[in-house]
């Protein structure tokens, strides 16, 4: 039963020696099962030489090779429609969703009912943690469709008690209507489309954001709610509280969140993913200290239908170990972006998350709105790097430029060339804003 912080506290409050007793069972018991179901898997442990019986303990991952986003695209492929690491029945499917795909076909992502019932759960826990209660009527502005933001977030939600308003994309009218109509107290959406509703309500309808009343901006699906600068930006703007949650479509639609204390999100599905911190360009382990930073790594521990060991999620977070007041023990973390995202300027690793940052800290003299240019493919950039920010109106232009490339060359130790344009001019998108965009030597986009 819940109680005042947590939704299932038997297992939110488990310390971490016993975490560690309950994910070594249960990574026994999964592997079993791949070596049963899944030709994938045993064909992919025999490549790497590897004997599933020798890991005992959730120690041993280390053991297993990685799976690769690639991997499971050419799985589906070979073997469609769910692939070979499917590892259930069609016929014992519920329901198929899919995450975007870059190569053009989406990825498949099959849920048993047992499935089903595991992701309700976990997903309880994080809209729980992030202050969902039975009294709140909450809008959706995220998708709805194949989307795993979309009917398992419903189905969360209602679980609480809570009322659920399924509005969706692309109706922002619709959305702001809704909410006056129903005394609406939390909105879900991605921080791109928080801050594009503010320019919507204060362009065309002459209204503040903080007039629908809202309690809480639920965001995900894309870095920003745990970029301080741009939370407090639309905590500001909403009069609201601003929490975020962390998910994979090929692992669990969310799997962590914020409490209210702010300070990382809490790994709320400790039964059901076991999660490592590499470092990304080796592979090797690292030890889940304050203040690491790596690429989480997971391993389903309780999935039927499209089971994933040592999945690279590309997440590039960094790890919160002190206690929290809330209570919870778990390690929490904070996404600081993509390791496919990862520019790199005359050596120096610099996140278009932290460039981010920097933007939002000087509102209101920018709108927050920023397109990082790239010639080639990243991760190398030659310098400097080309950015353009929008300006408010009214903005002194080259004394926000100087501060603008002065302040990143300070804090990010990276040369870059500001290009300042005016407000508005850079495009806005309801669900999931790119900040990189492949540009030819003057400025226009390419493919």
């Amino acid at each position: 039963m819940p109680n005042e912080r947590c939704w299932n506290p038997e297992i939110e409050m488990m310390e971490p020696d016993a975490v560690r007793t309950m994910q070594s069972a249960k990574l026994r018991r999964q592997l079993d099962y791949l070596a049963d179901r899944s030709q994938f898997y045993r064909d992919k442990l025999a490549d790497a030489g590897v004997d599933p019986v020798q890991v005992r303990t959730i120690e041993d991952l280390g053991e297993l090779p990685f799976t690769e986003k690639g991997e499971l695209r050419t799985s589906q492929l070979e073997q469609p429609p769910l692939g070979q690491h499917a590892a259930a029945d069609l016929v014992d499917v519920v329901r198929v969703h899919a995450s975007s795909g870059t190569t053009g076909r989406p990825s498949y992502v099959g849920v048993t009912a047992r499935d089903a019932a595991a992701w309700v759960e976990v997903v309880s826990r994080v809209f729980y943690c992030e202050g969902v209660r039975r009294d709140d009527v909450v809008v959706h502005g995220l998708g709805l469709g194949f989307f795993v933001g979309g009917l398992p977030l419903a189905d969360a939600i209602q679980r609480i008690g809570a009322t659920f308003v399924p509005i969706g994309t692309g109706a922002s009218d619709r959305l702001v209507s809704s909410v006056r109509n129903l005394g609406a107290t939390a909105l879900t959406c991605t921080p791109s489309y928080a801050r594009y509703l503010t320019e919507y309500m204060r362009d065309r309808l002459d209204s503040e954001p903080s007039s629908l009343g809202l309690r809480r901006i639920l965001v995900g699906a894309e870095p920003g709610g745990g970029i301080p600068a741009v939370r407090e930006r639309i905590a500001t703007d909403f009069g609201a509280r601003v929490n975020e949650s962390l998910g994979n479509a090929d692992l669990c639609p969310v799997y962590a969140a914020t409490c209210d204390e702010q300070d990382g999100n809490h790994l709320l599905a400790p039964d059901h993913l076991a999660l490592e911190l590499i470092e990304p360009e080796s592979g090797a382990v690292l030890k889940w200290e304050d203040g690491v930073e790596g690429e989480l790594v997971a391993t389903h521990l309780e999935r039927e239908c499209v089971p994933l060991v040592r999945f690279r999620t590309r997440d590039r977070v960094v790890v919160s170990m002190r206690p929290c007041r809330c209570g919870r023990p778990s390690p929490r973390i904070r996404c600081i972006g993509r390791t496919d995202d990862l520019l790199i300027v005359n050596g120096v690793n610099v996140w278009p998350s932290a460039l981010s940052d920097i933007v939002a800290s000087l509102h209101p003299r920018t709108t927050g709105a920023l397109e990082i240019l790239v010639t080639e493919p990243p991760p190398k950039v030659e310098p400097p790097l080309r950015m353009r920010v929008e300006h408010s109106a009214g903005v002194e232009v080259d004394p926000l430029r100087r501060e603008l490339e002065a302040t990143i060359r300070d804090k990010l130790i990276a040369r870059v060339e500001v290009e300042l344009v005016p407000s508005g001019s850079l495009e806005r998108v309801e669900m999931k804003s790119r900040l990189v965009r492949l540009v030819d030597s003057k400025g226009a986009s390419l493919p």
